[in-house]
């Protein structure tokens, strides 16, 4: 009866193949670097696919890291000051990591492809080792991220309600002023709570988004609830990112040992 076999060869332009692990087995050649499956070549294409795949996933999260570190939204939220005291950071952290860990990506797919055309086992050994510091990275910033999610949101709330105290109390209280109607106008909300929007529309009006009423701001979603669903968008799309990027790197590994080892083993035969 016939079975599938698994070709591993050496050399430029090679192709790489689906491999099915449980029914396919290994025919090492000296001159080509090739997994086949039934003799078809596989739709990855060239052997520095999997690298270049490592370049791919940082350029996803370098620029969804990006986009989230100059979001307007965000961005006008979390430069605000409050008389000495500046708006909590924290969200930044993660988004930092993010980007560090993205322009590395990028940059050791570089290294990645150049072992896999030179058929380097000591590129392709480090290319593996650094997809598993970068993997060890990534869990490291999801589980702080998981940790730390209301407690990003708590801080911002605690920040927001602090202004709106200063504002409503103090007429002089210009700075604070300037943060609440930021909040308000970025958000569009008026209040951090449905009594708060009726005495802020009430005392305050100038601080409730412009060209609002009192029955406009109350039926407006109070300013912790748009604090709780900004921020809970923005990890929720960092979640996503990362986990995809954690099965390509998942992927990248795997067969990124398979080169390294065909590598090894095509000077045996």
């Amino acid at each position: 009866s016939w079975q599938p076999i698994l070709r591993v060869c050496s050399g430029r332009g090679c192709g790489l193949t689906w491999v099915s692990w449980s029914l396919a087995r290994w025919s090492i050649s000296s001159r080509l670097l090739r997994l086949r499956v039934w003799g078809r070549r596989s739709p990855l294409g060239t052997c520095d696919t999997v690298p270049a795949l490592s370049q791919l996933a940082g350029g996803v999260i370098l620029g969804v890291a990006l986009w989230l570190r100059h979001d307007p939204q965000t961005t006008n939220l979390l430069y605000l000051e409050l008389g000495d005291k500046p708006a909590p950071n924290t969200f930044y952290v993660g988004i930092y990591i993010l980007i560090a860990v993205g322009a590395v990506m990028m940059f050791v797919g570089f290294l990645g492809c150049y072992g896999a055309i030179q058929e380097s086992q000591c590129l392709l050994g480090t290319f593996f080792t650094c997809l598993v510091i970068l993997f060890a990275c990534e869990v490291a910033a999801g589980i702080w991220g998981f940790v730390n999610k209301d407690q990003i949101a708590k801080d911002v709330k605690q920040f927001y309600d602090q202004a709106l105290q200063q504002a409503v109390v103090d007429d002089d209280a210009n700075n604070a002023k300037a943060v609440v109607k930021t909040f308000h106008e970025t958000l569009d909300c008026c209040g951090s709570s449905t009594l708060a929007a009726l005495t802020t529309s009430v005392l305050k009006n100038n601080l409730c988004p412009s060209g609002s009423n009192i029955i406009s701001n109350l039926l407006k979603k109070d300013c912790h609830q748009k604090i709780d669903e900004l921020f809970s968008g923005k990890l929720y799309l960092i979640g996503i990112a990362a986990i995809v990027v954690a099965v390509i790197m998942i992927f990248e590994m795997i067969l990124s040992m398979v080169l390294c080892c065909g590598i090894r083993n095509s000077s045996v035969y």
